[in-house]
């Protein structure tokens, strides 16, 4: 789908790896399945509980209805909300390159109100993202 920056399945890899801030905030460090891509985010612990070495599907998105843009309300159509767990709103605020050559990589910072997304990856797959774009962030878990 056009509207969607990133759409990969994630391995939990730490939970809370400096020790736990917040009571109802967790920050998770995973990767993407073919290891290219690194997240760090805050979650709602308490809304959304993840664990380490667990599987989920993870979408950035512009919009929550497939296949088009949202053109009335309320919205008609199919909508992504049916299909996911755990859905946040943000605001894309930084936009960076770390490393040189051959690794190089495109970091991109999203707040969703305070709870932080980090993704770290080649430029071809971040290419879509840029500077005060409105993105859904959509999480499922992966069932065995």
């Amino acid at each position: 789908m056009d509207a969607f920056h990133f759409d990969e399945i994630i391995k939990v890899v730490k939970v809370d790896a400096d020790g736990k801030k917040y009571e109802k905030v967790s920050r998770i460090e995973a990767e993407s399945s073919d290891g290219a891509t690194s997240i760090q985010l805050d979650i709602n612990s308490e809304l959304y509980p993840m664990k380490r070495k667990e599987l989920y599907r993870m979408v950035i998105s512009t919009t929550l209805m497939e296949g088009s843009a949202v053109t009335s309300y309320p919205p008609e159509g199919k909508s992504l909300l049916d299909k996911f767990e755990y859905i946040v709103h943000g605001l894309v605020y930084k936009v960076s390159m770390e490393g040189s050559g051959a690794d190089k990589k495109v970091v991109v910072y999203v707040s969703f109100g305070g709870l932080q997304l980090m993704l770290k990856s080649d430029a071809l797959k971040m290419q879509k993202f840029k500077l005060d774009q409105k993105l859904f962030l959509l999480l499922r878990k992966m069932v065995k």
